[in-house]
């Protein structure tokens, strides 16, 4: 007898954007339902509006609790919380829209934390208008570390190519510099190793990114951070079995690991890992948050003001995504 297949929270993100759009077209994948048992948390009348947008046929089914849903191809599962007004306009920022993607995330994670549901995958939120509803975080990332009561995560991004787990991420440069130390280096890489592992990658070589060109050179640039933040941090993690190898030079690191020399690789501040990813394979990226106590992805682009409403949505970053959580998520038990 087979496995259940996990149930997924899908957070509908800022209804804005092009949130609604992503998810409702990459439900309309009958393929998806072969992996996982999707369930969305957002607004079932924003959601019906988005299958008009992308002209898919699905029925969009309004829930109170997971113990409704279905789960079946053509059928989207909403935990309905009602949130936008009927008018709001696409492409526009909102605080109601904000306020209301911070609830869809609140409720995923209560759902998570419970046991209801296995994994959460989210659409793309709008800091401004989440900001602007008085909710001050970064992004998903941090936003869900406090809803958990999580001291310390790493976001990742995973593409075909390439795997990029941040040791800093949404702070700037020099203050990613200054916060740089051997035990958050350690910390980031073992995260990352564990994830791996998870993903069914036995022993995985990890490429760890310097910070300054060319990983300082042997003294050459920078003042010494590559000796003093990073390699005590190695050698503790190669004493304990782990394949970390570095500091790296972050402008081969990522060619190499395109051609399959490193598993992952370790980015020490934000734009040394989202860059090279990007060029990758946006169009296939995800975000998995690592250190959660539940598995979360993402996809990698954000609302898209510009073109919510139109239809232009692709929603392959979703699909992927969906499909990410649904291999990293625990065998569901019901």
């Amino acid at each position: 007898m087979s496995s259940p297949l996990p149930v997924i929270a899908i957070t509908m993100g800022d209804g804005a954007g092009i949130g609604p759009e992503v998810v409702v077209g990459a439900l309309a994948d009958p393929a998806v339902y072969d992996r996982c048992r999707p369930l969305v948390v957002g607004d079932a009348r924003r959601l019906r509006q988005a299958a008009d947008v992308q002209g898919v046929a699905v029925e969009v089914v309004a829930l109170e609790s997971v113990a409704q849903a279905r789960f079946e191809p053509g059928r989207v599962d909403v935990v309905d919380l009602g949130l936008l007004p009927d008018d709001l306009p696409w492409g526009q920022l909102s605080p109601a829209a904000g306020e209301a993607a911070y609830q869809y995330v609140r409720v995923a994670s209560e759902l998570a934390v419970s046991g209801e549901v296995q994994a959460i995958c989210t659409a793309p939120l709008n800091k401004e208008a989440l900001h602007a509803a008085g909710h001050l975080y970064p992004g998903h990332t941090e936003l869900l570390a406090a809803l958990t009561g999580t001291e310390e995560v790493s976001m990742m991004l995973s593409t075909p190519k390439v795997k990029v787990i941040h040791v800093t991420t949404h702070i700037g440069l020099i203050d990613a510099i200054a916060k740089i130390e051997p035990g958050l280096v350690e910390r980031t890489v073992r995260r990352g190793h564990e994830a791996m592992r998870a993903s069914g990658i036995e022993a995985p070589v990890i490429g760890v990114c310097g910070i300054n060109p060319h990983a300082g050179e042997n003294g050459l640039f920078g003042a010494g951070e590559e000796e003093e933040k990073i390699e005590p941090a190695l050698e503790t993690l190669r004493a304990d079995g782990i394949d970390a190898r570095g500091p790296l030079p972050a402008d081969t690191a990522f060619f190499l690991a395109g051609r399959g020399d490193y598993d992952l690789i370790v980015a020490m501040y934000h734009d040394q890992g989202h860059g090279p990813v990007k060029v990758l394979g946006i169009e296939a990226g995800v975000n998995i948050t690592v250190g959660l106590p539940v598995i979360r992805t993402s996809v990698d682009h954000g609302t898209a003001f510009d073109i919510a409403g139109t239809g232009k949505a692709e929603v392959g970053s979703m699909i992927e995504a969906l499909r990410q959580a649904a291999d990293l998520a625990p065998v569901s038990v019901g």
